[in-house]
């Protein structure tokens, strides 16, 4: 009897302990997530509010009440992370302590820089590695600081432009010798980043403090290809799939740079009439809400500040949570930096919101609210609803008139084969061995994009975050098969949108936008699609293009892949 009550009480009695650790646990892992909570509304309120340039935030709290209560919530978390009890935690909580303290790192530290960008996400955090990570990280930004300044002010025959102006009014400006001045002057940005393309400018030093800091690690790059399952050299064909069959669809001859954005502008010009800079933002928000996504009911906000923002972005200005059975919504922020409207400018607002409507729909733990573990994946999704206004049936529904489907699959894929092309630069610039820039990019853009060479220009510094986010258009150009793989499995499941569809939005956020950091985004694209990512439906979705000239349906397998070229005298195209 003795042994089994002994039994008894042993067995009986470790029930209640098991239930008294897993509620410690729940405890210990709450009152983290309680602090972490804090810590990012505050840090996100205050990278809102410099954003901004306004000495308080939306709600009348000032920055200077900000910023302390940012220093003590940070410092409450450090201490949380201290205690004994948050290292035992073990499965999913231990996973969620680790998400926690690695935001927690890339969170300024009060103690050691000023909280929150000026300009643009990709200066957040502080530096953190190795000496060489931190050398890179400190010209990164110094550059990056001088690109911003000449991209904002630039003088063309007396009228004061932008970056974004020039690039959106090379594609609608008739007159060709003003769409030259145009392009020539935004050399006054490129040569912040490269000078002249000597041996020894900032940019050539910037790849070698680069080689450095990674050497023996997984490149930017690589680690995004990885993000989709592919190695490097398997990312690196699909690319070039891509640009063949975009330079299939060219003619022979190749153009001058200020008017290959010409080439591709025809539905901008015809469309862009009717849209101001006010109509594009009313635009955004009645074509988001036919699909379910109420704008204002989501709490996304905007602000639009021209010469302040040199890349549009998205940020979280406060983060969703659950108040008992309630969800608190969050608060996404869209910057831009528009001086006018135009079909270039909505279709980056359109993808800017597309952010804002997935980061909108997440419901997850405070430790995993946040965006998902694979940039390719969150830069996908957003170009889902965007990418349907280069469709004429949504120019029709949506503008009241419509370009032919050449040129609007001339318009949507112009920008992505330039993804592409600046993707493969930066796969082959980061090489051992590696030609200079100027070259690299030329011999690309000629090949590819059927461009002139003007190798005395550093014009592939066009993009922003070739200076300070090393491999992140790859997220564009890789993210472009994804969309394209996605947005005929949605068509599928949920409908067309052409003309609005209020199923779409809670579709998509049910099946893909409300995971966070609660599942790998690998996981979540293979449930959806059913299968790994393929670049076929892309490819087949390009071939609806006919090359000039050519009466063309879909290239058979033995044309498929032709790239037609006639390459100027004395200009040698490089053996890839």
């Amino acid at each position: 009897m003795r042994l089994v009550a002994a039994i008894l009480v042993a067995v009986l009695g470790a029930v209640p302990l098991g239930a008294q650790q897993s509620r410690a646990a729940d405890s210990v892992l709450a009152r983290l997530e309680q602090r972490y909570d804090s810590m990012r509304y505050l840090r996100d309120q205050l990278e809102v509010t410099k954003a901004r340039g306004t000495a308080a935030n939306r709600w009348g709290v000032s920055r200077a009440r900000l910023e302390a209560e940012y220093e003590a919530a940070w410092r409450a978390l450090n201490d949380g992370f201290e205690e004994p009890a948050a290292a035992r935690l073990v499965g999913e909580a231990a996973r969620a302590v680790q998400t926690m303290m690695a935001a927690h790192r890339r969170s300024p530290n009060p103690d050691a820089t000023s909280i929150g960008p000026e300009t643009a996400p990709y200066l957040a955090g502080a530096a953190s590695g190795s000496e060489a990570e931190r050398r890179v990280d400190s010209l990164q930004r110094a550059i990056y600081a001088d690109y911003a300044a000449g991209a904002s002010q630039i003088v063309v025959d007396g009228d004061t432009l932008d970056r974004l102006t020039i690039l959106g009014r090379l594609g609608t400006t008739e007159d060709r010798a003003h769409r030259e001045r145009l392009w020539r002057a935004l050399d006054q940005a490129w040569r912040t980043v490269n000078g002249h393309g000597e041996p020894d400018s900032r940019y050539a030093r910037l790849l070698a403090l680069r080689a450095e800091a990674w050497r023996g690690g997984v490149t930017p790059m690589a680690r995004l290809a990885e993000e989709l399952g592919l190695t490097i050299e398997r990312a690196e064909r699909w690319l070039l799939a891509g640009l063949e069959t975009w330079r299939s669809t060219l003619p022979d001859s190749l153009v001058e740079p200020w008017d290959v954005y010409y080439r591709n502008g025809a539905a901008a010009r015809r469309l862009g009439t009717r849209l101001s800079l006010d109509s594009i933002f009313a635009l955004n928000d009645r074509f988001y809400r036919t699909l379910g996504a109420d704008i204002g009911v989501l709490g996304v906000q905007y602000a639009n500040l021209p010469g302040r923002v040199p890349v549009a972005y998205t940020t979280f200005g406060a983060t969703g949570r659950w108040q008992g059975a309630a969800w608190v919504r969050m608060e996404p922020w869209v910057f831009t930096g528009y001086r006018i409207g135009g079909l270039d400018n909505l279709n980056e607002l359109l993808h800017e919101t597309g952010h804002a409507v997935h980061i909108a729909a997440i419901r997850a733990r405070p430790a995993f609210n946040d965006w998902p573990d694979s940039d390719v994946f969150t830069e996908a999704v957003a170009d889902l609803a965007m990418l349907e206004i280069y469709e004429p049936a949504w120019q029709m529904a949506f503008l009241g008139d419509s370009v032919a489907l050449e040129e609007s699959l001339r318009a949507k894929y112009a920008a992505i084969v330039f993804d592409m092309a600046w993707a493969l630069f930066e796969y082959r610039v980061h090489r051992a061995g590696a030609p200079p820039p100027n070259r690299l990019w030329t011999e690309i853009a000629a090949r590819y994009l059927g461009v002139k060479p003007h190798p005395e220009y550093s014009w592939w510094a066009a993009r922003g975050q070739l200076i300070n986010s090393p491999g992140y258009l790859s997220t564009y150009a890789l993210g472009a098969f994804v969309t394209a793989d996605l947005r005929a499995q949605a068509a599928r499941r949920f409908g067309r949108i052409a003309g609005g569809n209020p199923r779409w939005y809670p579709g998509v956020s049910r099946a893909l936008f409300r995971f966070g950091l609660t599942r790998p985004s690998a996981a979540v694209v293979r449930e959806f699609r059913g299968r790994p990512i393929s670049p076929d439906a892309l490819l087949a979705d390009l071939r609806r293009i006919r090359r000039p000239g050519r009466r063309r349906t879909t290239p058979t397998p033995r044309s498929r892949g032709r790239t037609g070229r006639t390459w100027p005298p004395g200009w040698r195209g490089a053996r890839w």
